[in-house]
C-alpha cells in the first residue's frame, strides 16, 4: 500500500510536469563578458580572463529602456568575505536597445588590473540594479 501511494504521488507530478509545455522567454537582460566587440561581433565570450580591459555585454528579449546607465565593478575581497567597491562607468545608450556592449577606448578606463573575482552591474540612471554577474580574472 505505501509503495502504490508513492507510485501515485510520482505519477501526478510527473503529469503536472509534462502538462506544462509553456516555455517562458527570457525575463530580464543577461550581463555577459567579452575580450572585444567589433565588426565581426563578440571576440572571446567567457567569465574568465587576464588581467586587462574586457567587453561588458548586455542582451535582452525587449527594450532595456535606459538612456543613462552604469556599469559598476565591485571586487571580492577575500580577508572580509565581502565586496567592495572598484570602479564605476558611465554611459549613454538608447532606450530601444536590446543588446548593448559597454567598452571604452582608453586604456585606464575598463581595465581589471589585479586578478580576484569581480560582481559587474548594470545599474540604471538611479543606480538600482538591472542586470549583474560574476567575472574571474587571472594573471
Amino acid at each position: 500500500m505505501k509503495n502504490l501511494k508513492q507510485l501515485l504521488m510520482l505519477s501526478a507530478f510527473a503529469i503536472l510536469f509534462l502538462c506544462n509545455t509553456d516555455a517562458q522567454a527570457q525575463r530580464y537582460p543577461v550581463l555577459y563578458f567579452c575580450e572585444n566587440y567589433g565588426a565581426g561581433g563578440e571576440i572571446g565570450v567567457s567569465d574568465r580572463f587576464t588581467t586587462g580591459a574586457i567587453t561588458v555585454m548586455v542582451k535582452a528579449d525587449n527594450p532595456i529602456e535606459l538612456t543613462n546607465c552604469s556599469v559598476q565593478l565591485d571586487k571580492y575581497n577575500c580577508t572580509t568575505n565581502t565586496f567592495e567597491y572598484y570602479k564605476k562607468f558611465k554611459f549613454v545608450v538608447e532606450p530601444s536597445m536590446n543588446y548593448i556592449y559597454f567598452q571604452r577606448n582608453d586604456e585606464s578606463d575598463m581595465n581589471f588590473d589585479t586578478p580576484g573575482i569581480y560582481r559587474v552591474f548594470l545599474l540604471d540612471n538611479f543606480d538600482k540594479t538591472v542586470t549583474s554577474s560574476l567575472v574571474e580574472i587571472i594573471r
